[in-house]
């Protein structure tokens, strides 16, 4: 990125906090986390290293003009608060900075999701129902009410959920750690899940499940039991619609399951009397079915979480996460709090957008097709003229420096 496409975009971004951050409330007005004093804050500028990441972290306010001023001056590409509360923020240490307790963090980026994506709107597409999927264990399984839940468009490759509810502010990293375990599924071993009759003895779950009477889920009703009848249930219905040669194929590639126990398992499917009993929680009927089945109905429920595997967003209690309503400097869309509620409709190649439509001329370093703003681009290497918020986003990817 050369020095006038980083002006260019600095100054487009010192419009928007001019506005975010005036006295007239707008849907673009900045939004500050609870108790802002006593978290850290942490930048990333349009400076001489930048795109490469350099955070500016360790600073503090103490009040929300002081916030504003700094935003609207500085035109910072990223914005980043922490997760935590801390007695002295900005200390430049973490032991003297003085940890309180912290909001619980959960980070679902395309990069750390199992996902097969064709384009950016269908990666984000894909991340939305993984971000829903997860809403669901934090309501239903650990019971957070909707105010305790917010929400937020990440501006780039997925949506960040922000838990917020006295009874997790002081989890360390180890408790929080067992909250990801549950909802990845690690360590789930789904023959404790279950329930059979006490007189069949067996060894180990390969032998009972073969060998099992009166089968079905110990607790379907809640916890993983609820969720893996749900999941089986859900599956038996999308086969259902399907022709008796598909559905074996679709059962055998999903399940690595063999071609008898497939087509046994089509035929259940085309029967509403044998649905109706596997609903009703009784699974004598697959009860011989492999560890592999068990374990589809598994990884079709679990979360994944990303990052390093040694420390993953939500387990670190010192965070920097970014700013919901600031811009994401690497697309230059908005990061936008949500609620539960919103999710649902929410479209970030539109809603996201903030720039306006006026042309603006580019060179195009590399070739793309972009749909932004409910319009689709094929766009071609070369000097052209395009929507403002078209150019801003490929420059701020990288892939096309201003003017001509």
């Amino acid at each position: 990125m050369n020095e006038r496409t980083k002006d260019f975009i600095r100054t487009k971004f010192e419009e928007y906090y001019q506005g975010a951050t005036s006295s007239i409330p707008s849907e673009f007005s900045i939004q500050l986390p609870p108790q802002f004093e006593k978290r850290e804050w942490g930048f990333i500028f349009f400076d001489d290293a930048f795109p490469d990441i350099v955070m500016r972290r360790h600073k503090s306010f103490m009040s929300e003009g002081e916030v504003f001023d700094y935003i609207r001056s500085m035109a910072p590409a990223h914005v980043f608060h922490s997760s935590a509360y801390y007695s002295n923020p900005a200390a430049p240490t973490m032991k003297e900075k003085g940890w309180q307790g912290a909001d619980l963090i959960f980070d679902l980026d395309a990069d750390h999701l199992k996902i097969k994506w064709t384009t950016y709107g269908d990666m984000l597409q894909k991340v939305k129902e993984e971000t829903i999927k997860l809403i669901g264990f934090l309501t239903d399984d650990f019971g957070f009410e909707d105010k305790d839940i917010q929400v937020v468009f990440s501006g780039g490759r997925g949506y960040h959920i922000h838990v917020r509810n006295p009874n997790v502010m002081g989890l360390e990293s180890p408790e929080r750690r067992e909250i990801v375990d549950y909802i990845t599924a690690t360590g789930l071993e789904v023959e404790n899940l279950l329930s059979y009759d006490p007189m069949v003895r067996a060894s180990g779950f390969r032998e009972y499940i073969k060998t099992a009477k009166s089968l079905r889920f110990k607790y379907f009703k809640s916890g993983w039991g609820r969720r893996l009848h749900t999941g089986l249930i859900g599956f038996l219905n999308e086969i259902s619609y399907m022709e008796e040669d598909q559905a074996i194929e679709e059962i055998r590639r999903v399940a690595e399951i063999g071609k008898v126990r497939a087509k046994k398992l089509a035929q259940i499917t085309k029967s509403e009397q044998a649905v109706e009993i596997i609903r009703k929680g009784n699974l004598d009927q697959i009860a011989n079915f492999p560890t592999a089945f068990w374990k589809m109905l598994v990884d079709m429920q679990k979360i994944e979480l990303g990052g390093h595997p040694d420390e993953p967003v939500t387990a670190d209690t010192k965070r920097l996460i970014r700013l919901p309503t600031s811009l994401h400097g690497g697309s230059s869309f908005q990061v936008v709090p949500l609620t539960l509620n919103e999710l649902g409709g929410f479209n970030p190649l539109s809603d996201a957008v903030v720039f306006g439509d006026e042309l603006t001329a580019v060179n195009v370093t590399k070739a793309s097709d972009v749909k932004i703003k409910d319009k689709r681009y094929n766009v071609v290497k070369g000097i052209q003229k395009l929507p403002e918020h078209l150019a801003v986003f490929l420059m701020c990817r990288g892939v096309a420096e201003y003017g001509p």
